[in-house]
């Protein structure tokens, strides 16, 4: 029997200026796909579509935006709960006929068309093995941001735990003045990098399918804290400056120039009091990765140097937004930019003429379980937009930091950018262990 919203308040809940920044992405570039998301992988027997349905019927009052849909015009859009909304038309499955057709399936999850009147989907993907199966989570980004989508995934498979993401402190009206400076500072300077760079990009070294595909890799989730910590950084800006080393490392395989490489970084606008369930409260800034090194003085350069040359290049850019002022200056940018600048600036730092790549990171949970199975690894699924080489995620879960990248089916050598990354961190690995230690 079709599982309705009729056990659900009716809501409406207004949509937030980035939110219509993406519904007019949709309407202006529907050729793009707008579409985010991740994947858990359990082991254990997987259940039916049926019990897989039923279970996610039993969320849904907590889970407001699963039900909804958007109305109204692009300045006054909202959610408001979809009378029409059923599970049967948002949880799918996808079968793989054989042990060997895993990656078939979940392809055909990552890329399957979202039901007429759908904004996410739910894929089961089993069959290659009795005891083990993934869960595909795909959403509109009009519909989500990642620290939204984290909520949906602690929510249907880790017991709805608190976030992990920093939030700033509660502030007093006293210091008003210094915020709005560093707001408006930081305003001018994210409009003056996104439309003052403007260059030609990395020629792309294929021609694109519009199939996407999902590689991963994992590595200890105390590596790389410990390679942050080790320079004042955090265990992103070691995932990043592994980024660039494996970019690095890519580039000279398959021969295609990186003289440049921008990295769009989605940053968690979220108040602590705000509600994390319901669109998108995010804002996003271009970062030069350093992909290049510098030529070798007389004697040369060891790996070591470079690797540490690339994480302290990453850790002096992110300094300041790592601070608690420049987070708060991120939030009131956020809650108060008026549509049509936050469009405009969504358009540019899209472009592959402003960045080269998507790359987020998300804290999930500690642990995460589906019935009698247990969540083994995660993938992010970013934006891969038009122009960029692809998009990469990392996702913080248990006691691991598990990478994903998600590229075009034709990008060559696509397959070992999660064996480079890796390779990568084990370099800053060495290089910030002391010899001692080592």
């Amino acid at each position: 029997m079709p599982t309705s919203t009729t056990s659900v308040p009716a809501l409406r809940h207004p949509a937030h200026s980035v939110d219509r920044a993406f519904l007019d992405l949709e309407r202006t570039r529907p050729d793009v796909r707008w579409d985010s998301g991740g994947v858990a992988y359990l082991s254990g027997p997987p259940p039916t579509l049926d019990e897989l349905r039923a279970y996610v019927g039993l969320c849904l009052p907590r889970l407001p935006l699963f039900t909804s849909r958007v109305e109204g015009g692009a300045r006054r859009s909202r959610w408001v709960t979809d009378a029409g909304f059923t599970v049967e038309r948002h949880v799918h499955e996808a079968v793989a006929e054989s042990p060997d057709q895993e990656e078939h399936a979940l392809d055909t999850a990552l890329n399957a068309p979202f039901p007429a009147g759908a904004r996410w989907g739910i894929w089961l993907v089993h069959g290659h093995a009795p005891d083990a199966y993934a869960i595909c989570y795909r959403f509109q980004h009009a519909c989500q941001d990642g620290s939204a989508a984290a909520l949906a995934f602690r929510t249907l498979l880790s017991g709805g735990e608190p976030s992990a993401r920093p939030v700033p402190r509660q502030r007093t009206g006293s210091g008003a003045p210094p915020r709005v400076a560093r707001a408006a500072g930081l305003a001018a300077r994210a409009a003056l990098t996104a439309f003052t760079t403007r260059r030609r990009g990395p020629v792309l070294p294929y021609t694109p399918t519009g199939d996407r595909r999902l590689w991963r890799g994992r590595v200890p989730l105390d590596t790389l804290r410990r390679i942050g910590d080790a320079r004042g950084g955090s265990a992103h800006d070691a995932h990043l400056a592994a980024l660039a080393g494996a970019l690095s490392a890519w580039s000279t395989r398959t021969g295609v120039p990186l003289p440049r490489v921008s990295a769009l970084v989605p940053l968690d606008a979220r108040r602590g009091e705000e509600e994390q369930t319901w669109g998108n409260r995010c804002f996003a800034l271009p970062l030069r990765l350093p992909v290049r090194a510098p030529a070798p003085a007389a004697g040369g350069r060891e790996e070591r140097d470079v690797a540490l040359w690339r994480l302290r290049r990453v850790t002096e850019t992110t300094a300041r937004l790592r601070t608690e002022p420049w987070r708060q200056a991120v939030q009131d940018v956020v809650r108060f930019m008026p549509d049509r600048p936050t469009a405009w600036y969504m358009r540019g730092i899209f472009s592959s003429r402003v960045t080269d790549i998507l790359a987020t990171s998300m804290p999930l949970a500690e642990e995460g379980a589906l019935g009698g199975t247990t969540v083994t690894g995660t993938a992010l699924l970013p934006l891969l937009l038009p122009g960029h080489l692809f998009g990469v995620g990392l996702s913080l879960f248990g006691t691991w930091a598990d990478v994903s990248f998600v590229t075009d089916r034709a990008l060559p050598e696509a397959e070992s950018l999660p064996r480079s990354w890796e390779e990568a961190v084990a370099e800053l690995d060495a290089a910030t262990t002391p010899a001692d230690t080592a």
